[in-house]
Order: C-alpha cells, then structure tokens, then sequence
C-alpha cells in the first residue's frame, strides 16, 4: 500500500505546479474588465457615423437612439478617463463636445435635416478640437461618405 501512496503523492507533486499555472492564467473572480479609451472612441466613431447615415435619412428615431448612445459614450469617457496621459481627457471631453449635443437633438427632435446637418458638422468640429487639444491631432472626423454596415438599413420603415 505504500508504493500507491507514494505514487499517489509524487502525481499530485507533478501536478500542482501545473494547477498553478492554470489558476494563474484563469481570471479572479475579482477582477473585472475596463474598456480601454481607444475602445470608447472607436465605438463614439461608429455611433457618429450611424448618426449621420440615420440623420440624413430622415430615421429620426434611430438619429434619436444613436444620439443617446453617443452620449452614454461621452459620459463613459468623463467618469472613466478624468485623466490620461497627463491630459484632462474628461473635462475635454465635457467642455468641447457634450455643449454641442443638445443642438443635434434639438436637430433630431424638430425632424429638421438642414438644422441636424448643421448641429452634426459642429459636433464633428467639437470632436477635432478635442483631438487637436489631447495631443491627437492625426485622428480626424468628418461626415462619413459611405456605410460599412450593409446590413443595416438607416432608411425609416412606413409605417
């Protein structure tokens, strides 16, 4: 009975320097996910775009929802990125483009194309003044020219 025993103890002496690798790579439960700040603004990206696509095509409930997206991404970058790299990426944020919504909604609200057409160039403005302050000013905005998302459709159902 002692040679098991043995072997027994010499498997489980092997084994654990494995279990420990296992449990190193496999996350705690404490630890949690944060979406870094390049991945917010790729997300605020594709939400201008879909504004725009929405806006132009008199959607007005979907100018609505993505507009409100926008927001809860620029709200994100505030409460989350108050600083980075030494800049006050938050304050940018909320003194540069968070003034300029309320005129694309009023825009959207008022279903008034010129109107949202105006208000959007401003935020798009607004966006390119908050990378030229952050010391990005290779990332450029502007009003998309075509949609990479074919399989949406930005036109408003009859109802």
């Amino acid at each position: 009975m002692r040679p098991v025993l043995a072997i027994a103890a010499l498997v489980l002496a092997l084994l654990a320097p494995a279990r420990a690798a296992e449990e190193a790579h496999t996350p705690a439960a404490k630890e949690t996910y944060a979406s870094g700040l390049g991945e917010i603004m790729s997300l605020q990206q594709m939400r201008h775009l879909k504004l725009w696509f929405a806006g132009a095509a008199k959607n007005w409930a979907l100018a609505d929802y993505e507009l409100d997206e926008l927001k809860e991404g620029f709200d994100d970058v505030i409460k989350f990125f108050p600083m980075k790299d030494d800049m006050p990426i938050g304050d940018m944020a909320g003194s540069t483009v968070i003034p300029v919504l309320p005129d694309v909604k009023s825009a959207v609200d008022a279903h008034d194309g010129g109107k949202f057409a105006a208000a959007f160039d401003k935020l798009t403005a607004a966006c390119n003044s908050c990378h030229q302050a952050s010391k990005h000013p290779f990332i450029v905005i502007q009003r998309p020219a075509s949609s990479p998302y074919t399989n949406q459709s930005f036109t408003p159902k009859k109802q």
